[in-house]
């Protein structure tokens, strides 16, 4: 078999009825990492029935799925996507083209595709967010959304800590310190799939403020 271009990591939990859209849309060049952080819906089994690679990692959190599937990454290219159905993995190849362009490290600016994609409540905290990243990175970017691309080596050199909702944050702030060249693509941005455990819940949307302010502070 061809080694795959481009690893895409797909945090899991409970997403049994996405994993089979989701797993339908991976690049012929790209292998999917499911990693399984505690399902009890079948989801870690439906994932290897459909080929997908899978690593069970048993410290919860998002942080903690995202880097032990960047840890058994092998492929130039590594990018992180939600598993929920929200996000289109396939979208991974025009950000990999920005990626040969020159930039470091590119993330999906998500574009709803109906209201109720991104609940108001996740939308402001964004915006807030991502006003804060700015003012302490200098970058321009707008959205602090879970898809993004970068090479695989250099993501492994930001040393990244944050095992939690901080994840994503921490990774754009390291890169922006070590003179990244950070950009936006939009995105399409889908009603998910299943119950939200994360920002599609006000107590989660909290908990993940809680967490990036936290980086932020550090």
């Amino acid at each position: 078999m061809t080694p795959a271009e481009i690893d895409i990591v797909l945090p899991c939990l409970d997403e049994a009825a996405a994993l089979p859209w989701v797993l339908s849309r991976i690049p012929d060049n790209a292998r999917a990492i499911v990693v399984d952080n505690g399902s009890r819906d079948g989801s870690l089994e439906i994932a290897r029935s459909l080929g997908a690679d899978v690593v069970e990692c048993p410290r919860r959190g998002y942080g903690a799925a995202c880097h032990a599937g960047l840890q058994a990454a092998r492929a130039d290219y590594v990018a992180f996507c939600d598993c929920d159905a929200s996000l289109d993995p396939a979208d991974v190849l025009p950000m990999l083209e920005l990626i040969r362009s020159g930039a470091d490290l590119v993330l999906g600016r998500r574009r709803p595709t109906t209201r109720g994609a991104w609940p108001a409540h996740a939308r402001f905290a964004n915006r807030v967010l991502a006003r804060r990243v700015r003012r302490r990175t200098g970058t321009a970017m707008r959205d602090l959304g879970p898809l993004r691309i970068a090479r695989r080596t250099s993501l492994l050199e930001l040393a990244l800590t944050d095992r939690r909702s901080g994840y994503p944050l921490e990774t754009v702030v390291r890169a922006a310190d070590a003179g990244w060249k950070i950009v936006e693509l939009d995105v399409r941005y889908l009603p998910r799939e299943g119950r939200s455990k994360v920002t599609g819940t006000v107590r989660g949307t909290v908990t993940a403020i809680s967490d990036m302010s936290a980086v932020l502070a550090r």
